[in-house]
C-alpha cells in the first residue's frame, strides 16, 4: 500500500498527558454486560429476510443435483440461490490480485473443493422456513477421493510462506555446525489443524437502497472489506457502508470478506429486501480459514558449553487445492537464539480443505512450540538448566540478519518471571517432584516472541469551540479494548481529559484504521490518531500565534505547548489560552486535522523489531490416568510503551490461555475419507475453561523503544501464546520424563505400560 505521508515522530506542540498509561476500565464494558452492545446479528431492519446456507457434505467432486423446487415451494421460502441463478459478479471470486485477497467460493460453479463449502442459499421469511428449505434441497453428489492430511499427495516447495517470505533461508553452514557439535538433537514435532472459534459466529445483515449497499458484519479490516466487496460487485467503494462497532472475537478469521457473506449481499440484491445470514457453529469449519497442520523437523547442534552451533528447522504443511497460504512456522527460528548457522526450509501438500489463513500468532504459535521443545531437549542433553541454556544462547542481535534489535528486554523478562515463579532450585532431572496428593509436578519455561508490526492508517481529529474534542478512525474492537486504548491516545493527542473527547470508530465512513491483526492495531491506528491530534494542535497554535489579541501572539520562535485544553508559551507558561477562546475569537465552530501513518520502509533494513517475553509453567499430572492440568502460569513480557496496563494484562491472559489450549486441548479431527471435521462444535472441539488454567499472572516489564513507532508501542495480543505453549509442553516432560512431540498432548501419550 502506498504511503500517504511520513510518520510524525513528535510534535513540538504536544506534551504527553496523563490518559495513556492509566488502567482505565473498558469504555464499552457497560454496554456489553448489559446486553446493549449491538453486534451484526442484532440488527433487524424492516422487511428482513433470513438466509440459511446449504453446505457440501463431501470434500471433493461436484453437486450433481439439488431439489430446488421442493425447497422453493416450502411455505415461507422466498428464493433459492444456486450457481444457476446467482446474480452475476463484476469480478471472478477466484481472482486474486494481492496477498490479502483470498479466493472464495460463491456459487460460481457446481464443483466442490472442500467439506462445508457453500452449495446453495435459501432465503425465507423466517429462520425456521429457511432452515427447513435447506434440508429439502437433498443434494446429490459425484464424489472423488478426498486428499486429506500431511501425507496426502506429492509434496512441493511453496513459492512463499506467510505473506511472501521466502521458503528457504540460510545463514552459515548448518551441516558443518551439526558435525562439529558435541550434542545434537534431531526431533520431529506435529501440530494439528485448528479453527478460530470466536464466540460470535460470522454473520451479515445486508440491505440495498438503489445502488447503495449497507452492511452490518464483523470485520477486522473495514476498508479492506469494502474494497473487496466493491470489486466483486462492480460498484464504487463509496457506495458501500459497513458497520462493525463490536466483534465477538476474530483472531484472524474475520479479516476478509467470505463467500457466505458475499452470497447474503447478492441475496439482498436478488430479493430487493434486507437479508440476514448467521452461520451455524459447524458451518464455520471450512469457508473462513483455519490454522493448518504442521510436521516440523528441528535439528540442533550444541558445543560442550551449551552454545548452539546450528539450527535447522524444516516444516511440512498443507494448503488448499485452489489457493496458497503456507504456515510460516519455521521463521520463528530466525529471531530467537544465537547460532552461527541457521536454515529454515519448507515443503507443502495440497488438501481438499478450505484455504488456511491467519490464525492468532500465525507461524509463531506452531513454530515456537516445536523450537521451544527442541531447545529444552538440547538443554537436557547438555545437562543444563533450561533457563541457563536459553541465557547461554541469548541473541544480542537478530540471529538470521545481524540487525540490532530496536529494543530487547528479554533478560529482564526471564529474571522477573523466574523470581516470581520460584524457579531457583528446580531439579534438572525429570520426575523428581510430587505434590501432597501424589501427582507428578513439572516446571517448564518457554521464550515468547512476536514481531512488532505496523500497517497503514488514517485518522481525523477535531477541537470544537466549547473546548471538547472528537477523534475518528474506522478502528475495530474485537474485545481487546481498542475503544478504550485508542481513546486514551486520542485524548492525549489533543491534550484533553478522556471524558472531554468523543471517540468514534467501527464504521467504514470514517478514516481507514488499517487491519486489526498482527498485534499491530494499537500501534497503527494509535499513531495515526496521535498525528491527527498533532495536526489540530498545530492549527490552533497558528491561529493563536497570529492573533494580536491572543496572549500567545508572536510566540512563533519559542513555540507553544498544549496541556489540559490550553496552549501555553514555552518561554512563559503563565501566558496561555483555552482552545475555546482561540476558536471563538477566530469565529470558528471547530478546527479539524488529519493524520496518517505507514510503516517506515527504511526500518526493516535498520532494526529488528519484536516484542519479547518469558513464560514459566507448572503442571500436575496424574501418574495413573495421565491427566494433565496447568496449575500455574507466570509470564513476563516487554512490549514497548503500555497504553493501558489493565487491558494489556487482559491480552496477556488471553494469549496464555490460548497457549495452554494449544498445548493441551485444541485439535480439529478431520475424517480422512470424507474430509469433514468430526468435532465441529464447542462440545468436542476443546478449549480451556476456568478450571483448566488455575492460576495466571502476567508481569509488565518496562521497555522504551525509540525506533518502533512514534508512540513506542508494540503489540500484545499474540506474543503470550508463543511462550506458553512450549512452557507447558516442557513442564509435562519435567513432570513425567516423557517427551511428547505431537500436540495437543493426549492422555495416551503419557500412559506407560
Amino acid at each position: 500500500m502506498p504511503l500517504e505521508s511520513p510518520l510524525v515522530l513528535s510534535s513540538p506542540h504536544i506534551r504527553h498527558g496523563s490518559n495513556a498509561g492509566q488502567p482505565i476500565t473498558r469504555r464499552d464494558g457497560v454496554l456489553k454486560v448489559t446486553g446493549k452492545a449491538r453486534y451484526a446479528a442484532d440488527n433487524h431492519p424492516p422487511g428482513l429476510l433470513y438466509a440459511v446456507l446449504a453446505t457440501s457434505r463431501i470434500a471433493r467432486g461436484r453437486v450433481k443435483s439439488l431439489n430446488v423446487e421442493a425447497a422453493r415451494s416450502h411455505k415461507g421460502v422466498v428464493e433459492v440461490m444456486t450457481p444457476a441463478n446467482r446474480p452475476k459478479l463484476a469480478q471472478d471470486p477466484d481472482e486474486r490480485s494481492n496477498p490479502f485477497m483470498f479466493r472464495m467460493d460463491a456459487l460460481q460453479n457446481d464443483r466442490v473443493r472442500y467439506a462445508n463449502q457453500p452449495i446453495a442459499l435459501v432465503i425465507a421469511e423466517s429462520l425456521e422456513a429457511a432452515t427447513e428449505g435447506a434440508v429439502l434441497l437433498e443434494p446429490q453428489y459425484e464424489t472423488d477421493t478426498a486428499r486429506i492430511g500431511l501425507d496426502a499427495g506429492d509434496s512441493f516447495v511453496p513459492p512463499a510462506v506467510g505473506m511472501g517470505a521466502p521458503a528457504e533461508v540460510r545463514k552459515g553452514d548448518v551441516d558443518a555446525g551439526l558435525e562439529a557439535a558435541a550434542t545434537t538433537i534431531d526431533a520431529t514435532y506435529e501440530t494439528p489443524t485448528q479453527f478460530h472459534n470466536a464466540m460470535e459466529p460470522h454473520a451479515i445483515v445486508a440491505a440495498w437502497d438503489g445502488e447503495r449497499l449497507s452492511i452490518d458484519m464483523p470485520s477486522q479490516g473495514l476498508e479492506f472489506a469494502r474494497g473487496r466487496a466493491a470489486g466483486l460487485l462492480g460498484i464504487p467503494p463509496e457506495q458501500i457502508h459497513i458497520r462493525s462497532p463490536f466483534l465477538g472475537g476474530g483472531f484472524g478469521g474475520k479479516g476478509f470478506v467470505s463467500g457466505p457473506q458475499l452470497l447474503a449481499v447478492l441475496a439482498a440484491k436478488m430479493t430487493g429486501r434486507p437479508v440476514k445470514l448467521v452461520l451455524r457453529r459447524d458451518q464455520l469449519y471450512g469457508p473462513f480459514g483455519h490454522r493448518p497442520p504442521t510436521r516440523q523437523r528441528v535439528r540442533l547442534g550444541a558445543a560442550r558449553d551449551g552454545a548452539l552451533t546450528a539450527i535447522d528447522h524444516h516444516v511440512r504443511t498443507a494448503s488448499s487445492t485452489y489457493d496458497d497460504f503456507f504456515e510460516p512456522a519455521a521463521n520463528v527460528s530466525h529471531a530467537l537464539y544465537a547460532s552461527p548457522a541457521i536454515a529454515t526450509t519448507y515443503e507443502a501438500v495440497r488438501n481438499d480443505v478450505g484455504t488456511p489463513t491467519f490464525m492468532r500468532a500465525p507461524g509463531e504459535a506452531p513454530g515456537s512450540i516445536a523450537l521451544e521443545s527442541a531447545i529444552d531437549e538440547a538443554a537436557a542433553a547438555c545437562g543444563m538448566d533450561p533457563l541457563a541454556f536459553r541465557l547461554r544462547n541469548y541473541a544480542e542481535v537478530e540471529p538470521i540478519s545481524g540487525r540490532p534489535f530496536s529494543s530487547k528486554a528479554l533478560r529482564d523478562c526471564y529474571a522477573q518471571a523466574a523470581e516470581r515463579f520460584g524457579w531457583a532450585g528446580r531439579p534438572v532431572a525429570p520426575r523428581q517432584m510430587r505434590d501432597e496428593a501424589g501427582f507428578l509436578v513439572g516446571w517448564g519455561v518457554g521464550t515468547a516472541l512476536f514481531p512488532a508490526l505496523m500497517f497503514q492508517a488514517q485518522a481525523r481529529a477535531i477541537v470544537k469551540s466549547d473546548g471538547t474534542g472528537v477523534v475518528e478512525t474506522g478502528a475495530h474492537d474485537m474485545g481487546q479494548g481498542a475503544w478504550t486504548a485508542l481513546a486514551q491516545i486520542a485524548a492525549d493527542g489533543l491534550a484533553l481529559d478522556i471524558d472531554q473527547v468523543v471517540f468514534n470508530a467501527g464504521n467504514s465512513d470514517l478514516p481507514d484504521a488499517g487491519i486489526a491483526g498482527g498485534s499491530a492495531h494499537t500501534a497503527t491506528a494509535g499513531s495515526a490518531i496521535h498525528n491527527a491530534g498533532a495536526d489540530v494542535i498545530a492549527k490552533l497554535a497558528d491561529l493563536a500565534m497570529g492573533d494580536r489579541q491572543s496572549p500567545l501572539y508572536g510566540a512563533g520562535n519559542q513555540g507553544v505547548v498544549a496541556r489540559n485544553g490550553r496552549l501555553h508559551r514555552r518561554d512563559d507558561e503563565a501566558r496561555s489560552e483555552r482552545y475555546a477562546d482561540i476558536l471563538v475569537r477566530a469565529g470558528l465552530s471547530q478546527v479539524e486535522g488529519s493524520g496518517s501513518v505507514a510503516a517506515d520502509p527504511a526500518a526493516p533494513s535498520n532494526w529488528a523489531m519484536y516484542a519479547h517475553g518469558a513464560v514459566f509453567a507448572e503442571v500436575k499430572v496424574d501418574p495413573d490416568l495421565g491427566q494433565v492440568r496447568a496449575t500455574r502460569l507466570v509470564g513476563a513480557f516487554a512490549a514497548g510503551r503500555v497504553i493501558n496496563p489493565r487491558l494489556v494484562r487482559s491480552q496477556y491472559y488471553g494469549g496464555m490461555i490460548w497457549g495452554a489450549s494449544f498445548a493441551l486441548n485444541e485439535q480439529a479431527i478431520v475424517d480422512g475419507r470424507s474430509g469433514r471435521v468430526m468435532n465441529a462444535d464447542l462440545a468436542e472441539y476443546h478449549v480451556p475453561v476456568n478450571a483448566d488454567v488455575v492460576s495466571l499472572e502476567a508481569l509488565l516489564v518496562h521497555e522504551d523503544d525509540p525506533h518502533v513507532n512514534a508512540l513506542g508501542i508494540k503489540g500484545v495480543g499474540e506474543i503470550a501464546i508463543t511462550g506458553t505453549a512450549g512452557a507447558i509442553a516442557n513442564a509435562v516432560w519435567h513432570a513425567t520424563g516423557i517427551r511428547v512431540r505431537r500436540f495437543p498432548i493426549r492422555i495416551e501419550d503419557l500412559l506407560t505400560s
